[in-house]
């Protein structure tokens, strides 16, 4: 039995390869179309060719970068400080009341920069990985794994898109955009000489005719995509949490995690402009704990005593933060005072002094 499941899970993981191999084969004959069919065979005047195949080019190298990025980087897992000791596994397998289990988890979580809830209020628990969901950790029944700040999994990719790899994925939207624009755009004139017959039938006419088709469509469907994604970004929301808003003591709360625009894409994009427009990570934080608008972070205010989770370091001044310390970049995130998007929430964030209170005792 066992070669057999075996066996079965190798070919489903080639399967899950199939769509990466056809947007692969995609790219490499819009590669042939339109850099000898079109520029080298159909183009004549020089200096138009020279300035398409440079612009192409760039577009065309950002472009698969961006796409080998987004497939090959791995996942990120949540930290071994939030998986179950092996006494406290032990003791929550053999406790058969959910009240038991709660407080077993809940007591493991006091330590931990852990805020968000199931829906019901119960600490958020994967019974697969054996450990404590980190704020905006989801578990990925493809990848059988939980997945920091997971947005979606993406079969184009054959990945999880979550906090490792979402700039990367922003980027592949917004290059393979630029780069399907860019081919429509200049393939446009000569496949209407062609539709008009206005050049002569040659091999080329094929190519040329269902390049544009081809990116065209693909523009279409990646504009909505990139500008869906752009919204979650100035929003700071995944894919999950638009279609469920993230509960936490106090209820479900859509925009807790949003700081304000400026903010919320400094948090996937980074604070160093040179590497925004690069596959290169570059996003603030650890993925295990995000800074949220339910609390005021008063600089001036003495900070809480508490037991320090070994795992998150913060560099840096503190900051008032219910008892579980923030990364230094995470920190930089709440220095500058009250969050620039007020007007986008739902909730009275700081002033309810109820939502204070996030750490269970």
């Amino acid at each position: 039995m066992a070669p057999s499941g075996s066996c079965s899970t190798d070919c489903w993981r080639v399967i899950y390869w199939i769509p990466v191999l056809f947007i692969s084969l995609i790219v490499a004959w819009s590669y042939y179309a339109y850099v000898v069919q079109l520029c080298l065979e159909t183009i004549e005047n020089m200096g138009e060719k020279i300035v398409y195949l440079l612009v192409y080019h760039v577009l065309f190298v950002m472009f698969v970068w961006t796409y080998w990025q987004t497939i090959f980087t791995k996942p990120m897992n949540p930290l071994k400080e939030f998986h179950l000791s092996h006494s406290d596994k032990e003791l929550f397998q053999h406790e058969d009341r959910r009240e038991s289990q709660q407080e077993i988890l809940r007591r493991i979580a006091k330590d931990l920069p852990i805020y968000t809830r199931t829906m019901s209020g119960a600490i958020r628990y994967c019974d697969r990985c054996l450990l404590l969901k980190p704020d905006r950790c989801h578990h990925c029944s493809a990848c059988d794994m939980c997945i920091l700040k997971m947005d979606h999994h993406c079969p184009w990719v054959n990945n999880c898109v979550g906090f490792a790899n979402y700039k990367f994925f922003m980027l592949f939207l917004a290059y393979s955009l630029l780069y399907c624009l860019f081919v429509a755009a200049t393939d446009l004139q000569y496949f209407i000489q062609f539709w008009t017959n206005g050049l002569p039938d040659t091999q080329a006419k094929f190519h040329i005719m269902f390049l544009f088709f081809a990116a065209s469509t693909f523009s279409v469907s990646l504009a909505f995509l990139f500008v869906y994604h752009c919204w979650l970004v100035c929003k700071n929301r995944s894919t999950l949490e638009a279609f469920r808003a993230p509960a936490f003591q106090h209820g479900p709360d859509k925009n807790a995690f949003s700081l304000g625009t400026s903010k919320n894409f400094l948090q996937v994009f980074g604070d160093e402009k040179k590497y925004w427009l690069l596959p290169i990570f570059s996003s603030l934080g650890d993925g295990c704990s995000f800074p949220t608008c339910l609390v005021n972070a008063d600089p001036e205010q003495p900070s809480t005593p508490s037991a320090h989770n070994p795992s998150v370091k913060s560099a840096g001044e503190p900051h008032q933060f219910p008892p579980k310390p923030l990364r230094e970049s995470q920190s930089r995130l709440l220095s500058n005072g009250q969050s620039e998007g007020s007007e986008d929430r739902d909730t009275q964030g700081t002033s309810n002094p109820a939502l204070t209170i996030e750490k269970e005792t």
